[in-house]
């Protein structure tokens, strides 16, 4: 499990986390099954107790680590049981320019995260705010945005006299909720239409991404949209609005 927890305050924080890439294959596949790994051996057996698992493996030879400048071999069936996982942040981002109390305006920032697994099976993405609202600053906020319906809105709309914080992911992982056509989101097969399909950013993980092979060495990259508006005729009260993300990658 992997976390990055960024700080909007007008401002995203970064947290890096990485690792010594490795290289990974499996060893056989069908068109809906992978065998990361197998052994001749002469036994073994899983034996579990309350508090504890143990899988274990007798007879195996030429067992153990070796390694060269561009590549690591783990011999053996137990010590194949490894899965590199890496998520980075690209840095500090703001949501600019500032809005002002009166007359209205827009403030937008990005934040991107590479993902890097050489998990045959891939890995997932979720985000969430840790308050609700998720952009306030003391007992003021701008309201979390609201879908017009169960999918996002393909526009970022501000009603009347209000302010709204919201966001949208980009990239090739992205999960079919936040997919478009030109028309609406939440399309099968739809495309990735920059600056579309606007959520609610809730205390509750929301899924961004998922891939569901490996991506070594390369990694992929997400990229998080955050828009804070004002309407016009909306009369916001001053201050540093701050919201605090955080986003978990897991390997499937």
């Amino acid at each position: 499990m992997n976390h990055s927890r960024s700080l909007l305050w007008l401002v995203i924080g970064s947290l890096l986390l990485s690792g010594t890439p490795l290289a990974f294959a499996y060893v056989a596949s069908s068109s809906n099954y992978q065998i990361q790994m197998d052994s001749v051996n002469t036994g073994g057996m899983l034996s579990t107790s309350t508090s504890y698992t143990v899988e274990d493996t007798l007879g195996e030879s030429a067992v153990g680590t070796s390694s060269s400048a561009s590549y690591q071999v783990k011999a053996g069936y137990q010590q194949m049981q490894e899965t590199y996982l890496a998520i980075s942040l690209s840095g500090n981002v703001s949501l600019t320019p500032n809005i002002p109390s009166v007359g209205g305006g827009v403030a937008n920032g990005t934040a991107s995260w590479t993902v890097i697994t050489d998990n045959p099976a891939g890995y997932t993405m979720s985000i969430r705010a840790s308050t609700s609202p998720a952009l306030a600053s003391g007992a003021n906020s701008f309201a979390n945005y609201t879908p017009a319906g169960a999918a996002p809105d393909l526009v970022f709309t501000t009603p009347a006299a209000s302010a709204r914080f919201g966001f949208t992911p980009e990239g090739t992982d992205i999960v079919q909720r936040f997919k478009d056509d030109g028309l609406a989101c939440d399309i099968m097969g739809g495309g990735d239409t920059a600056l579309a399909c606007w959520d609610v950013l809730s205390v509750a993980p929301q899924t961004i991404a998922t891939r569901l092979l490996s991506n070594h060495p390369a990694g992929t990259v997400t990229s998080v949209r955050f828009r804070a508006a004002s309407d016009a005729a909306n009369v916001q009260p001053a201050g540093a609005y701050a919201a605090t993300t955080t986003v978990t990658v897991l390997a499937l």
